[in-house]
This record gives structure tokens, sequence and C-alpha cells, in this order.
């Protein structure tokens, strides 16, 4: 065994590894990396002569990731080195061996109480020194990424986590305490805010980690580290072109998926953490990208002295090459850890099948496969280790573990004794920390500078998201002049009075109910969060701050033009402000505490009923029930409305005239004072005997006993304190509450019935017919972008004929996946040139049904089950592992049995070696029968590469480098390429070989010319031209039948109609967290309305309060709007995936989708009927119960009103964050113009048009006179206006004229004083001068159900033409 030094640090290394030649590799990238940071320095403008000077010199990427060079030695720069030791490591999770989760349903929403566990790692012991690799492999559930998840000190996923685990003899918990960005993890799934640049991106995660001024070279500044550090990682990985491209994900687009995973790798990196834990890393990168890749992890490895572990599939001999050790694992259980050269010898010894063809990691890997390992001849798993245990005993037996032992007993002995390295890395970390930072800081920036940091990008993040931005904006003023045209120039007169308090309550609502978005806003950022918090980035507190910071400017920006349109007062700006600042804290607590939407959205229904009937608009405080005021106290909107009231009315004096006086003249009576005279009263409160002047203050006292002087001693400070407190439950959610959101080792099943029992074990037929040719000439795409357009592909051409299996090639970003989607006709963007052929003819209307696409995003329906998934095309989906979720991908697609074509993306990708072997022997076994198949392939075997017919190679640029054979062992692209100059060697795996030599990876390409320009050259070119234009005669020769020209999709209307809708009933009963969130929303919205107004009266107040009880009916549809339009977004996912296949029409999805929804919305209706009419005493008037009948038809056209509106709305928008904007804009104003909040005689002509066009005032023109109709009325005490007669005449002689014309009753009539005058007799009174009437209910009833109908049309054309997939 050799040895090796590294940075003083003398440790033991794999005879293997040449490190000589490791660091002469590493010098070469390093001037690779030079010339772009001598560039970057060229044209940066520097004032001092030092730090100019310092930026000539050639960059050394050395200096950043090993901190060793003479210059950092001089600098007294330290370096960290930590050794990994593990002893009997075992992992829990939830879930026996033979145990069986069922997915809860409606009907049984908690199916368990108490879940078993299982391990899922068995005991494992190790040690992985500094400056060495670890190689992890295993089949899939081997508990790969279980293992790395653990040495990462990751364990929140998991049920229990025993053993030991030391890092240079720290142990977990205090490296999780102080430590933990220096031990870090890089998930499978590539997770990044789409909308952030490359550059942006990787700038951030730079900001986080730049080490302080004692872990730098003299001279050099935060911003010039953080510069060359990105341009060289940019280098590095082969993504300098992109660093201006958005990140992008499956819905805006970005960088390509291997560009988006070298972005992962990059973020990475900038934590310069010397343990490192990479879970399968290369899955979506081309073989040659991937072996680059691991080259610097080795050289980072060897240079630096980290410790690096990674997981990989089907990693290729060049890459296996390059590790020091080797950890496999079989159904959690250790088989073996060793040098990586005496692996295979081991397994043979064992009695394994030799295959030298078989690459080693492919090797090792098939020997813990019960379907690919092989036995030697004379073997049989009767006298060979098989079994995980077999395997496991046979491990611990062997010299390799007694070698383990002695290795791991001798490193932790030097570990106790020495401490020199723990104490130097100790010393180290302290040293890359910022002045100020706390030594028991586990961060590099102290909260400041982090808080400073993720402004910026958040700042960013809002920013660039213009269409949120334009839209929030837009939405805003466009209700402002709404609702200050609705309200415009209120008259200083009683007219003024109540309707100054309703634009302030609907102003402040209408800013603060905007905040209600922030809760899904929230739980969609979670996963990134944890993510760059286990990185080290920062604490997730400082996020708190941030947000609050970067919105301000857009928020207050937008409040205040708000403000400015509504009401003009700068002091009212504040107080609407300080309402929204203070909901948006309220909503994110929820978003933060919550583990999904569903719980989140129950908890806010339960305190926004509340917090909005308790300001003390709707319920004036001294007519609360007492065993519920309290909630007016504890109500941040009571204290911003107030003050926004106090601030309205403490200049204002009102002028009672018109029918605030008691009594007036009606038409043709001339009777009375046209003035207030001594023998009339004033009815607005705070009226004095007398006297037609009320002041403000006044008002306020009398009609909601608020004091003006409150304002700045109660109101804003008390509101300022709210704010705060929901600040700091944000920073206790996100800290110590929030849930954590991982991988999930746990599978969910559906209960089988008999038809599934039967169809379990039946086995599928082979795929039969008629097969065409398919062909490209001369294909050109071109996409838009900010300075013009670029090109994307260039002059492609080829062909897949029946029965071959053609695979598309190229490096990361060549444009593999750009050609197949404009092959499979899925771009909806850009411009496509050049001809695309089946059998010589234009593609008709039946291609996308004829060909299959299974894409690299795995987006499915989560609660079906595999069978169902695959059904449609012809254990649950969203507990399956990646690996399962991209099998299922592939088999949905098959299902369909495409009769022309099937495109396949990366489908290897994230697959192990035998998945991946076993995938494309059954996509060969396809094309033997008939089938035709195109796909994009990385990392390929060589075995797996010479399964495949053709090649269709791509470089930079969408160029051909080559299409053609690939021959018998590769033999005929092998010839091609020597032809050039390129030979492959005989041990090197072609696949990998070509791609290097076209210069996909870093290192240059072979020979002095392009070889899109030897294939143009070439004769080679010739002949596919050639036979592209034969196979067009032979297509022009089959006559095509009319049918298949024009049929779109396979099966009718009808029968897509009943199986989609069968599904969504499936989903939604194995959705009971969404269905009873639904129903609680109903039950506690309708039951808090109804403790407030409980059992009503026949008084003047009990009336308005049965109004305001109906009002509330039009108040839901905005509630239910919030809870379904995530829903119907996330389901339009798996309907473009599904559509473009034409496996049903988007008629189909929308009707299915409301269809879905129609049984629960009515018992929601039914159950917020029941706790509406029967608390409150509805039906006392003449309809009885037959009025609350109607009522409940009233409330199911409102529930399906409201379904369709929020499906209406979630069509025409592109996110659940654009969706969330519309609402307070819809709801405010339907409910404002319904002639409530503005009755109808007051209501600006201008606006009646709007009025009439109302859903809403439907709602109200049914419900209100139904249950009012003869109602008799009988005012309480403080509910008559008195007033005086003139002397000698009693109440009825004076009054009795303007009674009759009036309505109302005289309580005393034949008083001579003090005469008590009740407004209404009967609820007819009340509603007939609002342009209501009692004959019209069933036409209103009836129109409201029109509107309904008028939503499902719009929702229906809005999906055919609105999918917002832009590709």
């Amino acid at each position: 065994m050799a040895l090796k030094h590294v940075d003083g640090l003398q440790v033991e290394a794999a005879s293997h590894v040449d490190v000589q030649q490791a660091e002469e590799t590493f010098n070469e990238l390093a001037r690779q990396l030079s010339r772009q940071s001598n560039s970057a320095a060229q044209r940066s403008k520097q004032t001092s002569q030092t730090t100019s000077s310092s930026l000539s010199n050639p960059f050394d990427l050395r200096e950043y990731l090993t901190s060793s060079n003479d210059a950092n030695q001089v600098a007294g720069i330290k370096h960290k080195h930590v050794g990994v030791t593990w002893e009997d490591l075992e992992v829990k999770v939830i879930g026996g061996a033979d145990h069986k989760i069922f997915i809860p349903t409606f009907g049984a929403p908690f199916p368990i109480k108490q879940l078993p566990t299982r391990t899922i790692l068995q005991k494992s012991s190790g040690v992985l020194k500094p400056g060495e690799m670890c190689l992890v492999l295993g089949c899939p559930d081997a508990g790969c990424t279980t293992f790395l998840k653990t040495i990462a000190n990751q364990r929140d996923d998991y049920a229990s986590v025993s053993g030991d685990v030391r890092y240079e003899g720290i142990d977990a918990a205090e490296m999780a305490k102080y430590y933990k960005g220096e031990v870090v993890y890089n998930q499978e799934d590539d997770i990044h805010i789409s909308t952030l640049t490359v550059s942006q991106t990787l700038s951030f995660a730079l900001s986080t980690k730049t080490p302080g001024p004692n872990g730098r070279l003299p001279g050099v500044s935060r911003k010039e580290f953080q510069t060359m550090v990105q341009d060289s990682l940019l280098k590095m990985l082969n993504i300098s072109h992109t660093h201006q491209t958005l990140v992008g994900d499956e819905f805006v687009r970005g960088v390509s998926g291997g560009e988006r995973k070298r972005v992962s790798i990059a973020e990475m990196m900038a934590t310069r953490a010397r343990v490192q834990c990479w879970d399968n890393s290369t899955r979506g990168l081309d073989a040659s990208t991937a072996l680059d890749f691991v080259k610097s992890l080795r050289i980072m490895t060897d240079v630096l002295g980290q410790t690096t572990f990674i997981s990989l599939y089907q990693a290729g001999e060049s890459i296996y090459e390059l590790f020091d050790k080797v950890l496999i694992l079989d159904k959690g259980r250790q088989v073996y850890f060793g040098s990586p050269s005496e692996a295979r010898a081991y397994f043979e010894n064992l009695g394994y099948r030799a295959l030298p063809r078989q690459s080693t990691a492919d090797y090792l890997t098939g020997c813990t496969d019960p379907n690919e390992r092989q036995f030697a001849d004379g073997r049989s798993e009767l006298d060979t280790p098989s079994s995980p245990e077999a395997l496991e005993s046979a491990f611990y037996n062997s010299v390799a573990y007694n070698d383990l032992r002695d290795s791991l007993k001798k490193f932790k002995l030097r570990m106790e004794t020495e401490k020199a390295d723990q104490e130097v890395f100790r010393a180290a970390v302290l040293a890359d920390k910022k002045r100020g930072v706390s030594k028991k800081s586990p961060y590099t920036l102290g909260f400041t500078d982090q808080v400073k940091a993720l402004t910026i990008r958040q700042f960013r993040v809002r920013l660039q998201d213009s269409f949120q931005l334009k839209t929030s904006f837009s939405v805003d003023v466009c209700l402002a002049l709404i609702v200050g045209g609705a309200f415009f120039n209120l008259p200083d007169t009683a007219a003024g009075g109540f309707t100054r308090g309703s634009v302030i309550f609907i102003g402040l609502l209408t800013i603060c109910l905007e905040a209600f978005a922030e809760m899904p806003i929230q739980m969609f950022g979670r996963p990134i969060v944890n993510k760059q918090t286990t990185y080290g980035f920062y604490r997730p507190a400082a996020l708190v701050f941030a947000n609050f910071f970067a919105d301000i400017p857009f928020s207050a920006v937008r409040v205040f033009i708000f403000d400015l349109i509504l009401v003009d007062s700068s002091l009212s700006t504040l107080f609407v402000y300080l309402g929204f600042l203070t909901m948006q804290g309220f909503f994110r607590t929820f978003g933060l505490l919550c583990v999904n939407f569903d719980s989140a959205f129950r908890l806010a229904t339960f305190f926004l009923p509340n917090m909005i009937q308790y300001t003390g608009y709707m319920i004036p405080t001294v007519s609360m029930k007492r065993w519920l005021f309290w909630i007016y106290y504890i109500n941040p909107l009571s204290y911003a409305w107030s003050g926004l009231m106090e601030n309205e009315f403490m200049r204002v004096t009102l002028t009672c005239d018109g029918n605030y006086v008691v009594p007036r003249n009606a038409p043709g009576i001339n009777k009375y004072p046209d003035d207030l005279g001594p023998n009339q009263a004033c009815t607005l409160f705070g009226a004095t005997p007398g006297s037609d002047q009320i002041s403000g203050k006044d008002y306020l006292t009398a009609g909601y006993a608020i004091n003006t002087s409150d304002i700045w001693r109660l109101n804003l400070v008390v509101l300022v304190a709210f704010m705060i407190l929901f600040f700091i439950t944000q920073v206790i959610a996100i800290e110590y509450l929030s849930p954590k959101v991982g991988g999930s080792s746990v599978r969910i099943y559906a209960k089988e019935d008999k038809e599934e029992k039967a169809l379990n074990a039946r086995s599928t037929g082979a795929i039969q017919g008629h097969r065409r040719a398919f062909m490209w000439e001369d294909l050109n795409y071109h996409v838009p972008v900010p300075d013009g357009t670029r090109r994307l592909l260039h002059d492609v051409c080829g062909y897949v004929k029946p029965g071959t299996l053609t695979a598309l090639m190229g490096a990361s970003g060549a444009g593999k996946t750009t050609c197949l989607d404009v092959l499979a006709q899925r771009k909806n963007i850009g411009v496509v040139s050049g001809d695309i052929l089946v059998d010589g003819r234009p593609l008709g209307p039946d291609f996308a049904r004829g060909t299959a696409y299974a894409e690299q995003m795995d987006v499915h329906e989560g609660t079906t089950t595999i069978r169902e998934a695959m059904h449609l095309s012809e254990a649950l989906v969203f507990s399956l592992s990646v690996e399962a979720r991209k099998r299922l991908t592939i088999g949905v697609e098959l299902a369909s049995k495409p009769a022309l074509l099937l495109f396949l993306d990366e489908p290897t990708s994230g697959l192990d070696a035998q998945s991946a072997w076993n995938l494309v022997r059954f996509l060969r076994k396809l094309a033997n029968q008939g089938q035709a198949i195109l796909c994009t392939i990385h990392q390929p075997s060589s075995l797996l590469f010479e399964s495949f017919d053709r090649l269709l190679l791509l470089e930079s640029g969408g160029e051909t480098v080559y299409f053609g054979e690939i021959g018998k062992d590769s033999q005929v692209i092998r010839e091609y390429f020597a032809r050039h100059s390129a030979y492959c060697p005989p041990t090197m795996n072609p696949a990998e070989y070509m791609l290097e030599a076209i210069g996909a990876g870093l290192a240059p390409r072979v020979g002095p010319r392009d070889w899109k320009d030897i294939w143009l050259d070439s004769p080679e070119c010739e002949r596919v031209r050639g036979e592209i234009n034969e196979l067009k005669s032979q297509g022009l020769e089959v006559p095509v039948t009319a049918e298949k020209q024009t049929r779109t999709y396979a099966t009718s209307f009808f029968y897509q109609l009943c199986t989609v809708v069968k599904r969504n009933n499936i989903a939604l009963w194995r959705s009971p967290d969404y269905v009873f969130s639904r129903l609680f929303v109903h039950a506690f919205f309708s039951l808090f309305v109804s403790l407030s107004f409980l059992q009503l009266g026949n008084s003047v107040r009990d009336l308005q309060y049965r109004v305001f009880g109906i009002f509330w009916l039009v108040v839901l549809p905005a509630i239910i709007m919030s809870q379904l339009e995530p829903l119907f977004i996330f389901n339009r996912r798996v309907f473009i995936r599904e559509s473009s296949s034409r496996i049903y029409s988007p008629y189909v999805f929308a009707i299915a989708q409301l269809l879905g929804e129609v049984p629960y919305s009515i018992l929601c209706a039914v159950v917020y009927w029941a706790l509406m009419v029967y608390p409150m005493g509805f039906g006392k008037g003449d309809t009885g119960i037959n009025g609350t009948g109607f009522q409940l038809l009233i409330v199911i056209f409102m529930e399906l009103f409201g379904v369709s509106i929020g499906q209406l709305v979630a069509s025409i928008s592109p996110s659940i964050q654009i969706a969330a904007l519309f609402n307070p804009f819809i709801g405010m104003i339907l409910t404002i113009f319904c002639g409530v909040t503005i009755p109808y005689p007051n209501l600006n002509p201008f606006w009646k048009w709007l009025y009439q066009l109302t859903p809403y005032t439907r709602t109200i023109g049914a419900m209100l006179p139904t249950e009012l109709h003869g109602l008799p009325i009988r005012c309480s005490s403080d509910e008559f206006a008195v007033f005086n007669p003139p002397a000698n005449q009693t109440c009825q002689a004076w009054a009795g004229e303007f009674v009759s014309a009036f309505g109302g009753y005289l309580d005393n009539p034949t008083a001579t004083a003090a005469c008590r005058y009740c407004q209404y007799s009967v609820g007819d009174e009340f509603f007939l001068p609002l342009n209501i009437s009692f004959d019209n209910r069933w036409r209103d009833a009836f129109i409201l159900f029109s509107y309904f109908i008028f939503n499902i049309i719009v929702t229906i054309i809005a999906s055919r033409f609105l999918r917002y997939a832009k590709r």
C-alpha cells in the first residue's frame, strides 16, 4: 500500500491512484481556469495598484480549493482535514418489513395510529481518511441514499439513527451544532430558485461562504475572491456560457437538465466543505461530463485532503478507477468495504462468474441483484453467498473486514491521542469566519451579513418575476380605481358616514387579504431553505428578516399607490401598510408551521372569519356578545380599522339631512321643514337634539365606541406590537417548528379490490401492428432571447425506421432534448424550419396520438396506484423513489401502445446499471417487434451502447457530428472516428471516448477540424440523405386511409370523460386532507358567523344581522377559490404531459375537474346551510320551512359558482402565486357591487351596470326576500328614533303621513311627547327600496346558476388555449 502526503498529512492510499498524475491533471485544469480569470481581471476596473497586480497573476484554483500554496502558508492560513469513522451505524424508518401502509381516504381518514419501524441500514462500520474517495454502490432500495444522508449528519427523515459517527474525533451532535456547513449532502434532485440566473445562484452561495480576512490571501477582497471562484467553478464544470441564463425548472424555461445538475454541483462546491456526500450527482450528465466531474472531485480530494463519498449509477471503468474505497450495500447490509482494485476478485472468489466485459461497478452491483447475478461454473446459490444476510456474513469473515477493523481501530486511536488535525480543523473553521462572528456559530457570516446577502437575493427574485410584479400592481391599481369610483366624492352629510366606514373597511381588507398568498409561497420555498441551511449558508431566521426587507420596496409602493387612489391620506397609508405587514406575518407563520397547504388553510380559516367579523365594522363592540367580544381585543385588524376610522372622522363634521331626518317630507307632502327642525330627530349616531351638525368624534363614540384619542397611544402601538409578535412567531416557526421535507423511505399503498387482484396476476401481450418510417431533413430551430434570436439546432437530418432503436447523444446542452421536443412536436415557442415527415408525408393530426414521449420530468397524479396510472394511458405514485418514478413514466407511455414512434428523454438517468440494462433490453425487444424508438441517453456502458442500431450525435449549437449505424462492438462508429484520427483504445467505452473526441468535456477535441465540418464532407452524410429520399419514396407508395389522417384521439369523448372523471374521483377520495379541509372551512366558517348572530330576534339590529349572515355566503367563494386553485394548477401539470400524447382532450380535463368536485361541493353546501339557518333562527317569515329549503338551493348554487370561478381563475393563471393575486380583486368587486356595502339607491349611476352584472346581486336578491318576506319587526328600546311633536299634537297626528309614506310604525301613536318611531314594521320594507323583489327570487336563482354554466364554458376554453407550458 502506497503512502501519499496531503499538505503534511500522511495517509494510506490505494495503489491504483496516481497522485502525481492527478496533480498534473489538476495543474492543467488550473491553467485552463487561469485563462478565464485573466480575461475577467482585464475587464474589471481597478483603482488600487496592489489589487490590480494581484489580479493580473494567473488565478490558481488551488488557492481556493486547498489554501495550501506558498502564499497561503506564508499568510498562516490553516488547512482542514476531516477523516470520518462510523461504527455499528444503524438506521430505522417508519414501516415494518412486512407491513403495508395504506393511504387514508375520505371514508377512512385515520387508518393508522402507531406505525411500526424497520431497519433500512443494518449495522455498518468503516473509515474514510482525509484525501480519500469512497464509491457507494447498490441496487435501488439498497440504502445508499440513507447511508450518505446519515454520514452527512442529516437524520431528520429517519425514525432513529444509532451507532457512532465521528468526524476527526468530533461526534455527530457537536458537528451538527458547530460545524454543520463542513459536512454536506448533494441530493439527487436539483432544487433551485428557478427565476435566478446561474450566476446569481452561485454568487449568493459564495457570498455566504467566502472566508473572512484570515482565510483569504492578503490584498484579496471578498468581491474579488467571489468573482474569481465563481468564474473558476463555471469553467471547471463547463457552464460558463450559461451564467446569465435562468436556472429554470419544469415550468420556467432555463438551462438544460444536465446544466442544472452542474449548477447543483457548483453550489455545493462553493460550500468548501471537507466532508462531501454526493448522491448520484452525475444523473443527467453525459459520460464525458460525468467523468470530468469525478476527476475534478478526485483532484480536489487529493490536494485539499477532503473526504468524499459518492454514490453513482452506471459508473464507467474510468470513473471507478478514481476511487480509494468502495462500499457495497445489499438491502441495507454492508457486503463489502475495501479497495476497489480487490473488489471484483473478492466476489469472484465467493463463486460469482467473472464477466470481464462488464464494468467493475456494474459487476459489483449485479452480484447483489437476484435477477442479474451469474454464478461461476459448478456454483449455485446453494453453495455461494447470495442473500443479503449471507453476503454480509461472508464479508465479516473475510480478510477485507479484518483490514477494515484494523484500519478503523488505528485511525480512532490516532484521533483520540494526537488530536492535531482536530485542533487545526477547529482553528481553520474559526479563521474562515468573518470578523465579529461568534466562535460557536456554525456559519461563516454573522447574522447581519446573512440577512444582507439574503435580502439582495430575495429582492432579485421578486424583481425578476416580472409577470407577477406587473400583475400585482395592475390588480391593485384597477381595484383602487373601481372601489374609489364606487365611493367617489363622498358627501360630508349623514349619508357619507356609513359609506366612509365601508370604503375604509373594504380598502383595508383588500390589501391585508392579499397576504393570504404568502402561505403557499412559504411552503414551496421550504425544500430550498432546508438544503441551503444544511449547507451552512445561513440560519433559517435570517430568511424571515430578508423576506421582510426585500418585500418592503414592492409592497410599500403598491400599498401607497392603492391608498393614494382610494383615500389620498398619508396617515391612512401608514395604518393600511402596518395592517398588511401584520397579516403578512400572520399568514407566513402558518405557511412555515404547516406541512401542507390544506392544513395551513384550515388553520387560517379558523381565525380569518372572526378577524373580519370582529373588526368593529359589521358588529360594533357594544353589540358584540359578551362571551365573544374578547376576539375584538386580540384582533390586529380591529386596531388597524379603528386607527383608519379615527384618522378619517377626527377632522370631519357631518350634516344631518335626507333620509336620516325623522319625520320628513315624501313626494306630495310639504308638511315638515326641509332642514332639521325642533320637532324632528336625526337618526345618525352621535346626533344631538336640535342640531343638524354631528362631529366625527361623536359619531365614532356613539356608533362604534371608538375614542379618537386612541389613534397614537393605543391603535398604532398595538398594531406595531402585533407586527413584531408575528415576526417573532415566524422566527420561532422556521427555526424550531417548521416541518422537514425530505425523501420518503415509506411506500404507500391503496387497498386492492377483486378486479385489481386479478389484473395484478395478468401479464400483457406484445405490441403488434404496421409501422411507418419517421424522417427529418434540414431541421433548424431558433428561439427568442433578449438580444434577438438564438439557433439551437442547425440542419439536422436523420430517420427512424420501424423496428430500430436509435440513440440521440451529445454533451449536456448540445440540444438533445431540444431536438427530441422539436421532432415530437412539443415546442410551442420559437421557429422550427425544415421537414419532419412520416412515410414522406407531412405530419397529420393523428401524429401525437401515434407517438409517446417519456420526459425527463416525472410528473404524475400522486394519489393513483402504479396500475391506475398506466391504465389511463392504457404502491401510490407520490411515495415512489426517483428510480421507480422514472420507470413508471416510461411504463405510462408504453401503455399507450404508440403505433408510430416512441420518444424517450434520458430514460436511464437515475437508474442503476442493472435497471438501465433491463430497460434497454426491453426497448430492444420492443424494437425487434416492430416498434420505432428514438431516445436520448447519457453515460451508457459499452454493452448498453451497442444495443442501439443507430446514433445521432450532436455537438454544441445543435450541430450534427454523426448519424448512422453503431455496429457490433461499436465497430462502425469506431472506424468512422478512427478515419479522422480519433482512435478509441480497446479498453475504453466508445460512448465516452467519442464525446471526449468531439470536445464535449473540458478536454480539447481530437483533430484540427470541427467534427461538424468533417460530417458534412463525409460520404456517410451523403448516404444518409440518399436513404431519406429512398424512405420518402417508399412511404409515398403506401396509401393512407382518411380515418387515420383525421382522427386525433383513440377513444370517444364520452369514454375519455368517464375514465378521467373516475380517476379524479379516486384522487379526491384518497385526498382526505383536501376534502376535510373544505368541510372544515364550511363548517367552522358558518358556525363562527352563526355564533355571533345566534338565534336572531325581530329587532332592527337583528334584521341587519340577518342581512350580514346572508352576506357572509357571498364571501365564501373567495375562500373556496384559494383552496381549489393549487389543486387545479397541479392537475394541469399532469394534463399537459398526458395531452401531448393525445390521451384525452382539454375539454375532458376541464369538465372532469369540475365533476370530481360536485359531490363534495353539495356536501359542503349542506353543512354550511345547516349551520347557518338553524343556529341563526332563519325561517320566521312568511316562507317558513319552505324558505329554508330554497336557501339550501341557493347555497348549493353558490358553492358550485365558487368551485367554477376558482377553476376559471386557475385556468387563466400560469402559477398559484398569480392566481392568488386575482382572488382579492374578484372577491372584492363582486361583494362591493352586490348591494350590501353600497345600497342600490346610494350607488353611483355609472356603476349600476356592474350591480346588475354581479352574480352576488342575484344571491342577495334570492336569499334576502325569502328570509325577510313577512318577517315582523319590533324595535328594541334603543332603536327608536325619538322626537317631540308640536304642541297639542299627538305622535300620530304629527308623523302619521310620514309613516304611511315611508313605512315603519309609531310605538306610541297617542302620546304628545317623546314619540318613538321604528324604521321598519315588516322585513319587506327593508329590501323593497334596495331594488329587490320577492317575486323575482326564482329568476335570480337561475341567473346565478347561469353564471356557473358560464364559468364552465370559459374554463373549458382557457384549458384548450392557455396551458402556460413554454418549451
